[in-house]
């Protein structure tokens, strides 16, 4: 069994056995508070894994808004558009991801966008 801490510790604790899936644990937790960038992230990264892509878009979407230096969020919106061969939106988010970094001083995170970028410009 696991607890979700931090600002979590009232929420209840699930199990592998638990008949709540990931999407509806993170959509309680943003229910509890929808401005957790955490769970908003958690939750764009949980629909792209299983293919949801306009529900991802959605959710990374949100998160920008209300958390424009979150700049892992530009880049995992940018991977998930590039798997489904929208390459112009995807390079879209790269730039805005790199603005980002820039702004956050995250030289890894930009090192990664700025190639993944060059490889779609390429056509990679």
């Amino acid at each position: 069994m696991w607890a979700i801490g931090g600002n979590y510790a009232n929420f209840r604790r699930f199990n592998d056995n638990s008949r709540m899936d990931k999407i509806a644990m993170l959509k309680e937790i943003l229910g509890m508070n929808p401005n957790d960038a955490f769970a908003r992230y958690g939750l764009a990264m949980e629909y792209a894994g299983r293919g949801e892509v306009e529900n991802a878009l959605t959710e990374f979407d949100t998160l920008a808004t209300a958390h424009p230096d979150y700049t892992a969020g530009y880049f995992m919106a940018a991977q998930t558009l590039a798997k489904v061969e929208r390459t112009e939106e995807a390079k879209a988010r790269l730039a805005l991801g790199i603005a980002s970094a820039r702004r956050t001083g995250n030289q890894h995170a930009l090192s990664e966008m700025q190639a993944m970028l060059d490889d779609l410009e390429l056509g990679i």
